[in-house]
């Protein structure tokens, strides 16, 4: 496969996003370095936490 790249100028006026994936990047212009974050919207005090239960089993 052949891939030819020309860069040109770019002008961005204005980006409006409506929605975002749960893995998604938005990339305009050219960029050496990616860095993943999270933000998470939900407050801390809505989050429950249980504890895991393994089932043992006999040998």
């Amino acid at each position: 496969m052949n891939y030819t790249v020309i860069n040109r100028g770019l002008s961005v006026g204005n980006i409006t996003i409506t929605a975002v994936a749960s893995s998604s990047v938005l990339l305009v212009g050219d960029t050496e370095t990616i860095t993943c974050s999270s933000i998470f919207d939900t407050p801390p005090e809505s989050l429950i936490i249980t504890p895991t239960f393994v089932p043992l089993t006999t040998s």
